[in-house]
């Protein structure tokens, strides 16, 4: 039962976290703490029925998410709110919460080698996130097939969208672009394009000239927070995706 508390516990302090990161892209610290006060009362009952034994693996688990986070945020890979809810969550949940539904036992999978939760929340999360590119190419390919498969690599990072429709938000135009004496010349740029309103209004004018169509690449900024909170929910309830896939290919 304690288990289940956790995940509740943990939640809506996640929900909101998507919700803010999505909306703002900014996750404030309050959150956190809000999120490590609720924690510490579970922390507190584990301490007092387990032990020293319990505060030992405790600190280990925080320990490890806080040297591997760190590193990923030190080259860039990771957001500030991203590292801290993986060691909120180390603290609170350090190894797999085993739940009893029914006649079976969560996670489906088993609890994997390396039982450290927070460790296979990350993983979850980045394989998750695969799912992101292949989601894009089947909306373009069901949506805009014609367009779409003029630029085949464009149809997993994004889509088009018409410049009326255009304003500025968390997503980037895929192409950069440039007026020539043929007209208005799109090319392929690592960075893209920020929408402006500056932008916005010089595409209309170019539309309205005739010069392109309305219709843009875009690409949407997705907020690592919520690969994480589902990669948390799939911890949960299935396991670590990336321990059950490597069983999977050794067995074939």
């Amino acid at each position: 039962m304690i288990e289940i508390l956790k995940v509740l516990a943990c939640m809506p302090f996640l929900l909101y976290a998507c919700y803010a990161d999505i909306k703002t892209r900014r996750v404030v610290n309050e959150v956190w703490f809000m999120m490590f006060g609720v924690g510490y009362i579970f922390i507190m009952y584990d301490l007092i029925t387990y032990g020293f034994p319990y505060l030992l693996r405790n600190i280990l688990s925080f320990l490890f998410i806080f040297a591997f986070v760190y590193i990923l945020f030190q080259f860039g890979a990771f957001g500030g709110a991203d590292a801290k809810v993986l060691m909120v969550i180390s603290l609170i949940i350090p190894t797999y919460p085993v739940i009893s539904v029914g006649q079976s036992l969560l996670p489906l999978s088993g609890v994997p080698p390396i039982d450290l939760f927070a460790f296979s929340v990350f993983g979850n999360s980045v394989i998750l996130t695969v799912i992101v590119p292949i989601g894009l190419f089947l909306y373009n390919l069901v949506k805009n097939p014609k367009e779409s498969l003029k630029r085949p690599l464009y149809m997993f990072i994004g889509y088009i969208t018409p410049i009326s429709r255009l304003e500025k938000g968390h997503f980037r135009m895929i192409d950069s672009y440039s007026r020539t004496k043929k007209g208005v010349e799109f090319r392929f740029t690592r960075s893209g394009t920020e929408i402006t309103s500056d932008v916005i209004s010089e595409l209309k004018n170019y539309q309205k000239a005739g010069r392109i169509r309305d219709g843009v690449w875009i690409t949407p900024g997705l907020p690592f927070m919520v690969p994480i909170t589902a990669g948390f929910i799939t911890a949960v309830i299935f396991g670590d995706l990336i321990f059950y896939l490597t069983m999977q290919f050794m067995l074939m």
